[in-house]
C-alpha cells in the first residue's frame, strides 16, 4: 500500500474528515467537528502504521456499543463515554501496517454517536484506504435484521443494548460474504404498516438522521446493487390488536385487510425502486413466526411482488425457526447461510 505520510511521526493525529477514513452507513458529515453516527452497522476504517491507535468520541446516552476489530482479529466491544473524550482501542502493536474497523452493534434508539478522529503512536503514518467495493447491498428491516438480543444466550431477548449486535446478523455476515459495501435501516419493532410505536418504516427510511423527520438522506451517494427488503413480522402481530394505540392510531376506520396489506407493500417496494432504478429487490421474510406454515403474510407479499410486474424483485422466505424469541447467533448465521445461496442461484450482480 502506498503511505501518505511523508515520513514518519511519533504521534499523529487523523481528523474525522481525512479522505483516508473510509465509511460505511447512512453518516452525518455535515457538522462542521465531527461525524454523527445512527444505525446499526455504521463503520469508521482505516489503515495505518503505529504502535497504538485510539480515538476521541462522545456519544449521546453512553448506551451504544461498538466492535472494535483490529486486522480482522476477533473483535472487542467499545462503549463510548457521553462525554467527549480519547479512547485508547489497541496498542502493543506489531511493526507494520494496520487495519482499524469500528463497526456499530447497536440500534439508532441508542443516541446518536459523535467520532472527532483518529490518533496513533509510535511511528504513526496514515496507509492509503483500501480500494472501493465493487458490490453494495442494502437492508431494511425490524429487529431481526438489527441482531437485536442475538447475545443474550439467557434466551430472555434482554432489552439492554450489550446484547445487540448488528454484526452477527444474517443482514452483516451476507455483506461480509459478498464483500459489499454494507448499509442497514433498521429498527426493532418497526412495522410496514404499523409498528410497536409511532413511526413505521415508509417514514423512516429515507432519513439520514433518525430522529428528524427533516433530515433527508441523499439517496444518490449510494446506489446498492441488491436491497433486502424484511418486513412484515410486527405487522403481524399488531394487526390483530385493535384496542393497541397504534392500531387506533395507524388504521382509524381502515380495515388491514388483504388488499390493504399487498397495496402498502407494493407502495414500500415501487418507493424503493424509484430510488434505485437498478437494483436487485428481494422481498424476504423471516425467520419469526411470521413464516409459519400456511402464513398469509407469505402470500401478501407474493401477491405484492407479482403486481409490481418487476423482474428484478424477487421474493424469499425463511423458514420458521421453530423457537422462542428473537434469533440467536446460530439461528441468524443459518438466515445468512439461506440468503446467501438463494442470491448465488437467482441474482446476477
Amino acid at each position: 500500500m502506498l503511505a501518505l505520510a511523508a515520513s514518519e511521526k511519533p504521534e499523529l493525529f487523523i481528523k474525522y474528515s481525512n479522505p483516508q477514513i473510509a465509511y460505511e452507513g447512512r453518516i452525518d458529515s455535515t457538522n462542521q467537528k465531527s461525524v454523527q453516527l445512527f444505525w446499526s452497522g455504521t463503520s469508521i476504517k482505516l489503515n495505518f502504521e503505529g504502535t497504538s491507535i485510539g480515538a476521541i468520541f462522545k456519544d449521546e446516552k453512553g448506551d451504544n456499543y461498538y466492535n472494535v476489530i483490529i486486522d480482522d482479529e476477533k473483535p472487542i466491544i467499545f462503549r463510548p463515554d457521553s462525554i467527549k473524550k480519547f479512547h485508547l482501542l489497541a496498542s502493543n502493536l506489531s511493526k507494520g501496517t494496520h487495519r482499524i474497523e469500528i463497526f456499530k452493534r447497536t440500534e439508532y434508539t441508542r443516541g446518536t454517536t459523535s467520532f472527532y478522529g483518529f490518533q496513533i503512536q509510535g511511528n504513526a503514518k496514515i496507509i492509503a484506504a483500501s480500494p472501493k467495493r465493487k458490490r453494495k447491498i442494502e437492508f431494511y428491516g425490524n429487529s431481526i435484521t438489527s441482531g437485536y438480543a442475538v447475545e443474550d444466550f439467557s434466551g430472555k431477548d434482554s432489552p439492554d443494548s450489550t446484547y445487540t449486535n448488528n454484526y452477527l446478523s444474517y443482514a452483516a455476515i451476507t455483506a461480509r460474504h459478498f464483500d459489499a459495501e454494507y448499509h442497514c435501516i433498521s429498527r426493532s419493532g418497526i412495522g410496514l404498516t404499523i409498528s410497536w410505536f409511532p413511526i413505521i418504516m415508509p417514514e423512516l427510511y429515507d432519513r439520514l438522521h433518525p430522529n428528524d423527520p427533516k433530515s433527508k438522506w441523499n439517496f444518490s451517494l449510494y446506489q446498492p446493487d441488491i436491497v433486502v427488503i424484511n418486513l412484515f413480522q410486527n405487522d403481524s402481530w399488531l394487526v390483530n390488536m385493535k384496542n393497541h394505540e397504534q392500531y387506533k392510531l395507524n388504521f382509524k376506520d381502515k380495515i388491514p385487510n388483504e388488499e390493504f396489506m399487498i397495496n402498502a407493500y407494493q407502495q414500500f417496494v415501487s418507493k424503493i425502486r424509484n430510488h434505485y432504478p437498478d437494483a436487485k429487490i428481494i422481498c424476504m421474510l423471516g425467520n419469526m413466526d411470521a413464516t409459519k406454515n400456511n402464513s398469509i403474510w407469505m402470500d401478501y407479499i407474493k401477491k405484492a411482488a407479482s403486481n409490481l410486474n418487476d423482474q428484478k424483485v424477487y421474493t424469499f422466505f425463511m423458514p420458521f425457526k421453530e423457537t422462542e424469541g428473537h434469533p440467536s447467533i446460530q439461528e441468524q448465521q443459518k438466515m445468512a447461510n439461506s440468503l446467501i445461496q438463494f442470491i448465488d442461484e437467482n441474482v446476477e450482480w
